[in-house]
């Protein structure tokens, strides 16, 4: 499906029943990346996915975008289906959005889980997002490929699992470049740490050992920011946790959800 939000067509799905819970996914990726921990979901939750502007079949208007243009995006389509309140799971870009959103509209989010995101953009952030902005528009998306894998997952799961390589390559070379640019743009300005303290609802905060994009103590100064959280480190798992290390993602997703939801 599909809603006219914010002035861009954002694509979204509905699964289940109960109490909202909504998905939002990493850059270069789309809302399948979910797939997992939706089906679980959906058994006690009514879980709404959707795809970022510029990803999957979302539109992609011209770069650059903020988050601020993200979190309106998503609060359109809330209005639209009728969503006062939901809980949150976000990773990566999906927890940059989470954050910006539960700022500017403090009440709508029953709890945050933040997986393998930052709140505070590295000095060399716009440099290093600048350089694969231009690495896609000159080469294209598939040059990006490699390079991502190898920071979204550690080298055991990679050779172990060429089947979902492939699927996450696709996903990847099949990121309109005008989407990646303008979201690249975006996280390489966020910069809301010191605002965490702002956010009032319970969190959880993931992330894998080996996050080198979002590492561990980035995970540590969003836990210390927000009030009462709580902190999750997973071994053997780098920047997609979720896929990397889908029985210990769960778990800690259904037990947090089972106090909050």
């Amino acid at each position: 499906m599909k809603a006219k939000c914010n002035g861009i067509d954002i694509a979204y799905t509905i699964e289940g029943s109960g109490p909202w819970v909504t998905m939002s996914h990493s850059l270069a990726s789309n809302s399948s990346m979910w797939d997992e921990q939706a089906a679980l979901l959906a058994k006690q939750f009514r879980v709404l996915r959707f795809d970022t502007r510029g990803h999957g079949d979302s539109e992609a208007p011209p770069a650059p975008y903020t988050l601020d243009d993200m979190a309106e995006d998503l609060h359109a389509l809330f209005a639209h289906l009728g969503i006062r309140e939901t809980h949150w799971i976000g990773l990566s870009m999906g927890g940059m959005i989470g954050e910006t959103y539960a700022l500017k509209y403090p009440g709508v989010f029953r709890s945050m889980i933040l997986a393998d995101t930052t709140s505070r953009r590295p000095p060399n952030a716009e440099q290093m997002w600048g350089d694969r902005v231009r690495m896609a528009r000159e080469q294209g998306m598939a040059a990006l490929v490699d390079g991502t894998l190898a920071r979204w997952f550690t080298d055991p799961y990679r050779q172990a699992q060429p089947a979902v390589m492939a699927r996450i390559a696709d996903g990847i070379r099949s990121t309109p470049v005008e989407g990646f640019a303008g979201c690249c743009d975006a996280i390489a300005k966020i910069d809301v740490l010191d605002r965490l303290k702002e956010i009032d609802c319970p969190a959880l905060v993931i992330v894998g050992d080996q996050d080198h994009g979002t590492p561990p103590d980035m995970a540590r100064q969003i836990h210390a920011n927000l009030r009462g959280s709580e902190l999750l480190i997973i071994p053997s798992a780098a920047h997609l946790s979720n896929i990397e290390q889908p029985a210990v993602f769960n778990r800690a997703m259904l037990e947090f959800l089972a106090k909050h939801g």
